[in-house]
C-alpha cells in the first residue's frame, strides 16, 4: 500500500495492526480482542481523516497510484463483456483514449474513457491519459456509432489534460475537442459522464458533455491543475494548496455551482482501498440514470442537455 503524506497516522496504525497479528500467530497467544480493537481504531482513523480532506488532499487522492483506471471500471461494470474498438479512421489509434461496446445488466452501452496505464511502460504508451486529437476523433466516431444503433454512451474521465505536444497542435487538438463539444451536445442517445480521477481542462471536457455529469467523491474537475495555476499566478508550485482552494475544484464545489449533477460515494479511505466497492457504486449510479434517461424523448433529452450547459457561468449583456 502506498500512503500519501496526510495518511501517516493511518500508516502507523496499520503497521501496528499487522505487527500485532504477526505476534499473535507466532506466539500462539490469543490476542483477538486487541487485534479487533486496533482494527476498529484503524477504520475510525480512516473515516476521521477522509471526512475532512482539503481540496489539495482530494487532488492527491485522485492521483493515487493504486486507484483503479478506466479499463478496470469497464471490465467490472460490463462483467467482462467489453469489446474494444480502435482507431479514428484518419490518423491512428490513440492508446490514451479507449472505447467500445459493453453491457450492463441487459443495457447495451458504448464505453469511452481515458486510460493512464497501470505500470511505467504502459503509462508511457498511454501518455498518462493525455489524448491526442485522434483520441478525441476516435471518441466521436464511437459516439456516432452508438447513436446509429441507439446505444447509450458512458464516458469515464481521468486525465491531467489533452496532450500538449507540438504534433497534437499540428493535427488540430483544439478543433477536435471543440467538435466533440458540439456533437455531444446534440447526440440523440443518453450520455452519462463520470469523473473517476482527474478532470483537467479541455482534455476532460472533450468527453464531458452529457445528460448527467457525475464525480466520484475524491476527484477534481477544473480548467487547470493546482500546480499549473500556482506557477502562473505565483511563478512557483509552492502555492498549489492555495490554488486548489481557490479553484473550487472539489465535487462539493462543483455541485454547489450547478456544474455537475451528482456525487458518487467512495468506500472509506478512497477508491484505491476498495476497488470492487467503488466499481459497484459507479455501476448502480449508471443503471439508475440510464433507466431515467431512456424514458425521455430524444428531442427533449437534447433540449435539456443544451439548456443545462447554457445556464452555466455568468453572462452580462451590454446595451448597444
Amino acid at each position: 500500500m502506498t500512503y500519501l503524506d496526510f495518511e501517516k497516522p493511518i500508516e502507523d496504525l496499520e503497521k501496528e495492526f499487522e505487527k500485532l497479528k504477526e505476534v499473535s500467530v507466532k506466539s500462539k497467544v490469543d490476542l483477538s480482542k486487541s487485534v479487533t480493537e486496533l482494527e476498529i481504531k484503524v477504520k475510525e482513523k480512516i473515516i476521521e481523516i477522509y471526512s475532512k480532506l482539503s481540496p489539495w488532499q482530494r487532488v492527491q487522492v485522485s492521483r493515487h497510484p493504486e486507484r483503479p483506471y478506466t479499463l478496470a471500471y469497464i471490465d467490472y461494470i460490463s462483467n467482462k463483456s467489453f469489446i474494444e474498438l480502435h482507431g479514428d479512421r484518419t490518423v491512428g489509434d490513440d492508446k490514451a483514449m479507449v472505447g467500445g461496446f459493453g453491457e450492463i445488466d441487459g443495457h447495451h452501452v458504448m464505453f469511452i474513457g481515458q486510460q493512464k496505464g497501470i505500470n511505467t511502460k504502459m503509462r508511457q504508451i498511454r501518455r498518462f491519459g493525455m489524448a491526442n486529437p485522434e483520441g478525441y476523433r476516435k471518441a466521436l466516431r464511437l459516439m456516432k456509432l452508438a447513436e446509429k444503433f441507439n446505444i447509450s454512451v458512458v464516458t469515464l474521465i481521468d486525465t491531467p489534460g489533452a496532450y500538449p505536444g507540438l504534433e497534437a497542435e499540428e493535427r488540430g487538438q483544439g478543433e477536435a475537442i471543440a467538435r466533440n463539444l458540439l456533437e455531444m451536445a446534440q447526440l440523440k442517445v443518453p450520455v452519462i459522464c463520470i469523473v473517476i480521477g482527474e478532470g483537467a481542462s479541455g482534455g476532460a471536457l472533450g468527453i464531458g458533455i452529457g445528460d448527467k455529469v457525475l464525480m466520484l467523491e475524491n476527484t477534481w474537475y477544473s480548467v487547470i491543475s493546482p500546480e499549473s495555476c500556482s506557477s502562473i499566478l505565483w511563478r512557483s508550485w509552492n502555492f498549489k494548496e492555495k490554488a486548489a482552494e481557490a479553484l473550487k475544484l472539489t465535487p462539493e464545489d462543483m455541485k454547489e455551482n450547478s456544474l455537475i449533477d451528482g456525487i458518487i460515494k467512495e468506500p472509506a479511505g478512497g477508491a484505491h482501498r476498495n476497488h470492487e466497492g467503488v466499481f459497484e457504486n459507479v455501476k448502480q449510479e449508471i443503471l439508475k440514470h440510464l433507466i431515467e434517461l431512456k424514458k425521455l424523448d430524444p428531442t427533449e433529452r437534447i433540449n435539456q442537455r443544451i439548456a443545462k450547459f447554457s445556464a452555466m457561468g455568468v453572462v452580462h449583456e451590454l446595451e448597444s
